[in-house]
């Protein structure tokens, strides 16, 4: 059987689909690059926000446009509106999420746990999901209660994958080539607090690093309330990459509360300063969210302050859109589009400054690139682009292809974009 898979939304569901690809290369199936090659394609869908909920739906359709056979859908969307996504055109399946990790054995109908018997060596999914990192799900679900936040509801509570299963996933993925490999969850901070006696991250990245065998290990979004001073020396070990995703969602106080956040703009400043002394070079990135429920003009411009003083790396700007079943979605004070349309641009403008002052810190230096991508240029080469371990998007032009592998590269430019987590550069190879 050809098998197409495609995800919408956050690493997570990433590492999801490249499981979903280990199984069914596991039983002798084929991956394929489009749904109009596939007679099954899986979908795994996001409602993190309005835009995610419409690009699932879209993906959906495209796959049945495209004459693929059969369309399973998972992921959060498809779990909050099973109606909505079985009524779709193709779709003869839908998978919520508390059963998405039996999908493979279900829609093959095969025992669960034929998948435990023998690790599989990861190779990139091909198509548009191509990716050289491997993504590896370490942790779901959630037992924050952010008001804003549809994801609890969808995904449930939190709950930890075992350590050897985790150290078995990174094997496959550096026994299948992969430089690099992100630890990833619904609230990868908390892994370990559900075991007995309680474990913490920080055992499981040093199991990572000692055990894994991975050239890189990168942490995907991180909150700050699960961290302190003390962790930040894993960074002794070089492998781990010097990125930090800490998702803020508002330098306002008052915002904050309302959005039952466990942070401050004190305690945050406080995290991002013992980060920085102990990882000078730390790529700090974040979330934020704009035209929440309540936020006033005084509170905006608190937060934009707030955001204009961490000098973050780069960051993601959202417009708030109400979830059904959000706490959020209920409060007073609802903000109009066009002011939070606005705003959003106001303070992407500022993350766009500080993400180019952080990017032109580096001309001039050599850093290691891990390349992802590389277009044929005919007889010149090739167009490359990778990130270094601290998040520099870096673009290059090389006489090799060079894909999936990590050289020295001097930096020599910056590009005027340095927005939603790609800081970009251009380079010379040495």
């Amino acid at each position: 059987m050809k098998v197409f898979l495609d995800t919408i939304g956050c690493r997570l569901n990433q590492g999801e689909i490249e499981t979903y690809a280990r199984q069914f290369r596991a039983q002798g199936h084929t991956l394929v690059a489009s749904a109009a090659q596939a007679d099954l394609a899986v979908i795994n869908t996001c409602a993190v926000t309005a835009a995610a909920s419409s690009d699932s739906r879209h993906k959906i359709r495209q796959a049945a446009r495209q004459g693929v056979k059969e369309i399973a859908v998972t992921g959060c969307w498809s779990t909050l509106n099973p109606q909505g996504a079985a009524a779709l055109p193709g779709v003869q399946r839908v998978v919520p999420n508390p059963d998405k990790d039996f999908l493979v054995a279900d829609v093959l109908q095969i025992p669960h746990e034929i998948f435990d018997l023998e690790p599989v060596a990861r190779q990139p999914i091909p198509g548009a999901r191509l990716r050289t990192r491997a993504f590896i799900k370490v942790q779901d679900g959630c037992d924050n209660r952010c008001t804003f936040c549809v994801t609890t509801l969808a995904r449930g509570a939190g709950r930890s994958l075992l350590l050897e299963s985790i150290l078995s996933d990174v094997r496959g993925a550096v026994q299948g080539g992969a430089q690099e490999v992100v630890l990833t969850g619904v609230h990868l901070g908390s892994w370990g607090q559900d075991f007995t006696p309680p474990s913490h991250l920080h055992q499981l990245v040093g199991d990572v690093l000692e055990h894994g065998g991975a050239e890189r290990v990168r942490l995907s979004s991180l909150e700050p309330w699960d961290l302190d001073a003390g962790f930040f020396r894993l960074w002794q070990d070089l492998r781990l990459c010097r990125h930090l995703h800490l998702p803020l969602q508002s330098g306002s106080a008052a915002t904050l509360r309302r959005m039952a956040r466990k942070t401050t703009p004190a305690s945050f400043a406080a995290l991002v300063a013992a980060a920085r002394a102990a990882v000078p070079e730390m790529a700090i990135t974040t979330d934020i969210i704009v035209g929440f429920p309540g936020e006033s003009e005084t509170e905006f411009q608190e937060s934009l302050d707030f955001v204009r003083a961490m000098q973050f790396a780069g960051g993601h700007v959202f417009t708030y859109s109400p979830r059904p079943g959000t706490a959020a979605a209920r409060m007073p004070g609802q903000v109009s589009h066009a002011i939070s349309k606005e705003r959003n641009a106001h303070m992407r403008a500022v993350l766009a400054e500080s993400g180019q002052a952080y990017q032109a810190g580096h001309v001039g230096r050599v850093l290691l690139v891990l390349w992802e991508s590389a277009t044929a240029l005919g007889p010149q080469g090739w167009r490359l682009s990778g990130l270094t371990d601290n998040y520099l998007r870096v673009n290059a032009e090389a006489p090799q292809k060079l894909w999936n592998r990590i050289t020295p590269v001097l930096i020599t430019g910056q590009d005027v974009q340095g927005l939603a987590g790609s800081v970009h550069g251009e380079l010379h190879l040495l």
